[in-house]
């Protein structure tokens, strides 16, 4: 059992994990604290700055961690394996976030599809250029119905105002999206 932080600090992150995957839960304490800020730190910037999302991915990361200690090495560098996880659980992320097709209406009633992949990741860069070039409202409204997936009537109780002024404020927002992107044209 390790009874004070001074005996933790000494310890590597490989010996910590040895001592976790047999019950000994201070050496998570100071697995978390050598890691977590750096950890949530890369979720944020590599989730395009979505802070809540990177302090979710965190606590699923380390979750597994204390959940699966065993799954560790001890032969591999703890720090190489756990950004690969961390890497693995951000390509899940923009993956679940891909599944959808990439549709934007238009006005007309056209629409702009992105089939290939390397467009589709263009296009999302795109797209991000132009939502971080919003008011924060609309760029708070863009989130929490396209990336936060929340209804329309949960939009309405979470920024208090009307169904229909949410729904007006979304239309306006996509339209204007949508003219903004409908020449972008991603380059091969």
């Amino acid at each position: 059992m390790l009874s004070t932080s001074n005996q933790q600090n000494q310890l590597s992150d490989e010996e910590l994990m040895g001592l976790l995957a047999s019950g000994e839960q201070t050496a998570f304490d100071e697995l978390y604290r050598r890691y977590a800020s750096n950890i949530v730190n890369f979720f944020y910037r590599m989730l395009n700055y979505d802070r809540q999302r990177a302090e979710d991915l965190l606590h699923d990361l380390f979750l597994k961690l204390i959940e699966h200690p065993e799954c560790f090495d001890c032969n591999r560098r703890f720090s190489t394996w756990l950004y690969t996880l961390a890497g693995n659980m951000v390509k899940n992320e923009y993956r679940s976030r891909r599944v959808r097709s990439v549709n934007v209406t238009l006005d007309e009633g056209a629409e702009l599809s992105i089939q290939d992949n390397n467009d589709r990741e263009l296009f999302y860069s795109q797209l991000q250029k132009e939502v971080a070039n919003l008011e924060p409202q609309s760029q708070l409204l863009f989130n929490l119905r396209f990336s936060e997936e929340l209804s329309v009537k949960q939009i309405a109780e979470y920024i208090n105002c009307a169904e229909g002024t949410v729904k007006s404020r979304l239309f306006t927002l996509t339209r204007k999206l949508a003219r903004k992107l409908i020449f972008y044209k991603p380059e091969l």
